[in-house]
């Protein structure tokens, strides 16, 4: 079989459970839910770091965030490290990125060929000499940061940044299909080269605006979470930006009215994208099309929003890989990474997995190749899935089984079981039935590097 073309879908702070194909009966999702029925859904999918930085490269390298070397919003991966982008583009893919990748490094390419419609960040690192005691400059408004209280007071019916910076990343994509496949103006496209093409939009992160006709939808039909109470835990209840907000019902419901009319209008772009490539006379069966994001949004869960989070709504994500030509439609359960795509993309589209000295540091992927798992063979799958949030926490599910332990706060840890309580409302550390699985996850926590013996 020939290498496939590759479409890479990727949106930012998707919240897994906000998508008809996860069940969601509010939200309208079209597009993914299609996919979806034609695909492979993976049910237990977690990001790597749940923040984005450390959660986007660590997708990108294969590894986790202490393996790449890149634990905090800020970081970087080393220039011309190895990411599935440039690991494709050795092999003879055209690597084209639409929209965002977060680098604030000197390498604003990491194996991407070509960019476009490309992110502008804030911190222009890269220019070599930059002063850093310059004045801080506001960024564009609205695309700073707010405190989460002021981001639910003003959300709402607006168009702001991020709204138009998907509608440039979505036509710039669609521009790079009519090129590549059909280039009018000359009569000579490119489609005997395999196309690598990630659309990688910014919605349906905060600030949580939408246009008025899909507020006015949502907005007396969306599930909020009214009369959280924060988890007793010193990170677990806490916000990342500021206190925990005191905001009405009306407040949680119109951000939760404009954030689902955020991820409808991600799809909807998703959609237009689908349909350039139908429209010049691709068959979406031959594709390899994957969606994600980088991590989930809290929405209010445990008076909790946005993410940084190992509960459920921040670090579980959603995942979708569709080949039909090679795979069957069908929901897998086991745990799995977004580091696992590295290898899972090398394995289909026929080109080497890395050498342990080709890789971030040297250090080899962290992420396992999911074909056993696309082709419905789950025999020998670890069932593990690994996250870390900063330099010192970090999160290991096994099975329903999720244990978290924080250094910053002491070495505490917390158990979650997530058959017997999927709210992820109680502790079970304590509990002698979970004694030798918790001492296994403990010994499996020191391997990874966190944490004295205890």
């Amino acid at each position: 079989m020939s290498r496939p073309n590759v479409l890479f879908l990727m949106s930012d702070q998707h919240r897994a459970d906000v998508a008809g194909f996860a069940g969601n009966s509010v939200v309208r999702t079209p597009h993914l839910d299609e996919l979806a029925r034609s695909g492979v859904v993976f049910d237990n999918a977690y990001t790597p770091s749940p923040i984005c930085i450390p959660g986007r490269q660590s997708l990108m390298a294969g590894q986790f965030p202490r393996t790449a070397k890149c634990e905090r919003f800020g970081d970087d991966l080393p220039p011309f490290s190895l990411t599935w982008a440039k690991r494709l583009s050795q092999w003879g893919y055209r690597s084209v990125c639409a929209g965002k990748l977060h680098h604030l490094g000197a390498d604003q390419m990491q194996g991407w060929t070509e960019r476009v419609a490309p992110d502008a960040e804030v911190w222009p690192r890269y220019i070599e000499g930059l002063q850093n005691d310059l004045p801080a400059f506001a960024a564009e408004l609205g695309t700073g940061k707010w405190t989460n209280q002021k981001e639910i007071e003003r959300a709402g019916v607006a168009y702001g940044p991020y709204q138009r910076f998907d509608e440039r990343a979505t036509q710039a994509a669609c521009d790079v299909i009519e090129s590549h496949f059909v280039g009018a103006a000359y009569d000579r496209p490119r489609a005997p080269q395999p196309l690598l093409l990630k659309v990688s939009l910014v919605q349906p992160h905060y600030p949580y605006f939408t246009d008025e006709e899909k507020f006015a939808y949502y907005l007396n039909r969306v599930p909020i979470f009214e009369g959280q109470t924060p988890f007793s835990h010193p990170k677990l209840g806490q916000t990342q930006a500021g206190p925990i907000p005191q905001v009405s019902p009306r407040d949680i419901r119109r951000a939760t009215a404009a954030y689902y009319g955020m991820t409808e209008a991600a799809d909807a772009h998703f959609g237009t994208v689908l349909r350039s490539l139908e429209n010049v006379g691709q068959n979406l069966d031959d594709w390899l099309i994957i969606y994600t994001t980088d991590h989930g949004e809290m929405l209010g869960q445990h008076a909790i929003w946005e993410k940084t989070q190992f509960f459920e709504g921040s670090a579980r994500v959603p995942l979708i890989v569709r080949w039909p030509r090679r795979f069957g439609a069908r929901r897998v359960r086991e745990n799995v990474n977004l580091c696992d795509l590295f290898p899972t993309l090398c394995e289909l589209c026929d080109v080497p997995i890395p050498e342990k000295s080709e890789t971030v540091g040297g250090a080899g992927l962290d992420g396992e190749s999911l074909v056993s798992l696309l082709s419905g063979e789950a025999k020998g799958w670890r069932d593990e899935t690994v996250s870390q949030f900063g330099a010192g926490d970090v999160m290991i599910k096994r099975g329903a089984l999720k244990y978290c332990f924080y250094e910053r706060f002491g070495g505490a840890e917390v158990l979650f079981d997530l058959e017997r309580d999927p709210h992820e409302t109680q502790n079970f550390l304590k509990e002698p039935r979970y004694e030798a699985k918790i001492e296994s996850l403990r010994a499996r926590r020191r391997e990874l590097g966190f944490g004295r013996p205890r």
